[in-house]
């Protein structure tokens, strides 16, 4: 194997200090594009809770979603988290290993990567957690493209879904006209999968969870900022990556999420997952690798990055 290459440490190292600004708290999610050889974005950030606040409360405060703020901050009372209780708002990210293009949307961790590009060149990366469908309602994997653009959409709820509400002893219409009773909102982004889109909430609570039938949730805000952005025939690769790997300057990080409930998958499992990606990302480097680490990220899941390995230098 061959050592760590100086070049590309240095290159990493550039890249860490011309993207600091970004990763300051209270900057919104969007960050330059690193380079082909560099995985994170953002940073980590901790905050502390008012005796009102909910967990719910901080997580929309900071654009996350619920189910990422409460793995992320494991034993703190979703309802009640107490007065100056510290919370770890996962706001580091490694990118999914797939082509940075269009809209990506890594189903386990409910979190969709919007790549843009300027002068047809890949440009800047913005990241927006969402809400997927139920067990039986999946939302599906594979690729797609947006189809349709539709300000203050009407809706028009399927049979299958009539059937269940009507069953619930809630009745819902044909039509449901756009306006505040609308679980569109006021964007929807269609797909060329027959069913699907990607819209707006009446209930930005709800961001974060998997309460919907297939479809994909955003906050209100956050669609608004990425409507007018997404053209027609944009690409969208739904993709299921519980354990993502990537590297920061010379360090190698891991960040895993709980599986989806259906695949019924252990420890194990998620293990092998991982060593095949850490042998992907390795490549001929000399790495030194922390197995401690990875094992508690393993067990874990908090959805966090976790530095794993360094890259030994010549």
């Amino acid at each position: 194997m061959t050592q760590f290459n100086l070049v590309t440490g240095y290159r990493r190292l550039i890249w860490v200090l011309c993207i600091a600004v970004y990763c300051l708290p209270g900057f919104t999610a969007l960050y330059t594009l690193p380079p082909q050889d560099t995985d994170l974005i953002g940073s980590l950030t901790v905050v502390h809770t008012r005796k009102e606040d909910t967990l719910l409360d901080v997580a929309k405060l900071h654009n996350i979603g619920q189910k990422e703020i409460t793995i992320s901050n494991p034993g703190v009372d979703r309802w009640i988290p107490g007065d100056r209780t510290k919370i770890v708002l996962p706001t580091r990210y490694i990118l999914p290993d797939v082509k940075r293009q269009g809209i990506v949307l890594n189903i386990p961790e409910m979190r969709m990567y919007y790549f843009s590009r300027l002068d047809h060149q890949p440009h800047s990366v913005e990241t927006f957690p969402v809400s997927i469908g139920r067990m039986d309602w999946q939302t599906p994997l594979g690729k797609a493209r947006i189809i349709e653009k539709t300000l203050n959409p009407s809706w028009r709820p399927p049979e299958s879904i009539k059937q269940e509400h009507a069953a619930d002893g809630d009745p819902l219409p044909d039509v449901v006209p756009s306006g505040p009773d609308n679980p569109l909102g006021n964007y929807a982004m269609r797909l060329n999968l027959p069913g699907y889109l990607i819209h707006s909430t009446n209930k930005p609570l709800g961001i974060g969870m998997r309460v919907t039938h297939g479809c994909v949730r955003m906050y209100p805000s956050d669609i608004e900022t990425l409507f007018p952005k997404v053209n027609i025939g944009t690409q969208v690769q739904l993709v299921n990556h519980p354990v993502k790997v990537g590297w920061f300057a010379d360090t190698l990080y891991i960040e895993v999420h709980p599986p989806l409930e259906e695949e019924d998958v252990d420890s194990s499992w998620l293990q092998t997952q991982a060593e095949m990606l850490i042998d992907e990302k390795i490549a001929e480097l000399t790495v030194t690798l922390d197995t401690e680490q990875l094992k508690t990220a393993i067990s874990e899941k908090t959805g966090v990055p976790v530095a794993i390995g360094v890259a030994l230098e010549d």
